[in-house]
């Protein structure tokens, strides 16, 4: 029966979330149940596009990801894959109808991390529209649940809180992907001379969409206030911690939220929530 495979493609979905982001899972969990599988979906899928472009070393990173491309078109055109994170994907994609040029735009941004890109303000906005931006419009179809004028009104909290993560990611990255994935994603940055200033400059942007995101937040439909909260408040915590430390510090070492830290920031973050004070 279909419905077993399909059951099947969604639980790799969830296992693979699960297995490289307690924070997303845990923010998963505290959406309403309905949606929670396509949200798996989306990780899944963007997920899978991540690890070939940042892990797959020993291989043609090209070639795999041209192949993802092609997989994806013809899963999204024929409603099936053999790939269970690929067909619960397209499933979601078809129910929600996520529009396709997020998804092109999203892996137009995988193939810009296989090239040796100088970025400047231009690229960096570009790239940040298409790995981080347009992955939280993904989820803001699902959220609204085909609310187009909710979606529309949503759209540009959803951007900026993509944003704010992606630019933590990048901070709290920058030892891997300077020396080991030879990238830097600041635009007009020596690297030689990346200092407290800089870092200082980078964590201005990132505050400043926090606060914007935060509205967006608050308007957000009951099934998925809580869990965008969550996982906003993780990457807050996380945020908070990169800001303590020093460039030398982040230059030399991944920071991390410890699981018990988490588990403070989902307690805290409840009361909050069931208090209506975000």
């Amino acid at each position: 029966m279909k419905q077993l495979f399909d059951e099947l493609s969604y639980s790799v979905s969830k296992l693979t979330t699960q297995k490289y982001s307690t924070s997303f899972s845990l923010g998963i969990l505290a959406l309403k149940p309905s949606i929670r599988s396509a949200i798996y979906a989306i990780y899944g899928y963007v997920r899978l596009a991540d690890e070939i472009v940042d892990s797959f070393h020993d291989y043609d990173k090209e070639k795999l990801l041209n192949r993802l491309k092609t997989e994806t078109e013809n899963a999204l055109q024929e409603g099936i894959s053999l790939n269970p994170i690929l067909q619960s994907f397209q499933q979601t994609v078809n129910e929600y109808q996520i529009e396709k040029k997020l998804i092109d735009q999203f892996l137009h941004s995988m193939e810009m991390d296989l090239q040796k890109i100088d970025y400047n303000s231009e690229l960096y906005k570009e790239y940040i529209f298409g790995s981080a931006e347009v992955v939280g419009l993904m989820c803001l179809q699902v959220f609204t649940e085909g609310n187009k004028e909710k979606y529309d009104e949503l759209k540009p909290y959803a951007m900026k809180l993509g944003s704010a993560f992606q630019k933590i990611n990048f901070l709290r990255d920058l030892k891997d992907d300077y020396q080991i994935l030879g990238r830097t994603y600041f635009p007009n940055i020596d690297m030689v001379v990346f200092d407290n200033v800089v870092k200082a400059q980078i964590e201005k942007e990132i505050e400043e969409e926090f606060k914007m995101a935060l509205i967006g937040i608050k308007k957000l439909p009951n099934s998925a206030m809580f869990g965008v909260y969550l996982a906003y408040k993780y990457y807050l915590s996380l945020f908070k911690k990169i800001k303590r430390k020093s460039y030398k510090e982040i230059l030399n070492s991944r920071i991390r939220v410890a699981n018990s830290e988490k588990a403070v920031v989902a307690f805290k973050s409840y009361v909050r929530y069931k208090a209506a004070y975000l």
